[in-house]
């Protein structure tokens, strides 16, 4: 069965997180929009520099949740700081919450589930630098290659990717999660 799915990022997100659960999606025969605040594209950040530009396929404020299967949030120091400063950004992560909807992020990318309002009591992982932060947001934090929890899969980093991409697909097969909540 098609899906599609939607992946939030803006300029400054971490290349490999991108790109690689995109090509991945991709090659499950599913649709993977790259939607962001701004028509045109975004820049990446590969080995503490600028890189490639991706095209964004939707605009924020013209994306519905419903249009969607799932949700991936890829890291980057910029990427999660600049979406968490947009309401409507935070509005759409939280809406697959609210939609029981499958959420994976990586790396910084949990970042904008602190201010989504969705880590409460939530099993997580992330980028070590971010854990003092998910924790205080209520989340229990673990150093793991990936950890699931009801339809939120989270990674630490690059190296993580191919286990992320792998558990993403399996909870996006699953589709809706009667225990992910908002």
């Amino acid at each position: 069965m098609k899906k599609n799915i939607a992946i939030l990022a803006t300029n400054g997100f971490e290349e490999s997180e991108l790109a690689s659960p995109k090509a991945y999606l991709e090659e499950q025969g599913w649709n993977a929009d790259i939607i962001s605040l701004k028509s045109g594209t975004i820049k990446a950040w590969k080995d503490g520099n600028w890189s490639n530009e991706y095209d964004v396929d939707v605009v924020l404020d013209q994306a519905n949740e419903a249009d969607y299967d799932a949700l991936v949030l890829p890291g980057g120091v910029i990427n999660p700081d600049l979406l968490r400063r947009e309401e409507a950004a935070v509005n759409f992560v939280r809406s697959f919450f609210e939609s029981k909807k499958p959420v994976a992020a990586i790396c910084h990318g949990p970042q904008i589930l602190v201010d989504a309002d969705v880590l409460e009591g939530r099993k997580v992982t992330s980028f070590f630098s971010v854990k003092n932060d998910l924790k205080n947001a209520g989340a229990q934090w673990e150093d793991s290659e990936v950890v699931v929890d009801n339809g939120l899969v989270t990674s630490r980093n690059p190296n993580d990717l191919p286990a992320f991409n792998k558990k993403m697909v399996e909870e996006i097969k699953e589709g809706i999660h009667e225990r992910q909540r908002a």
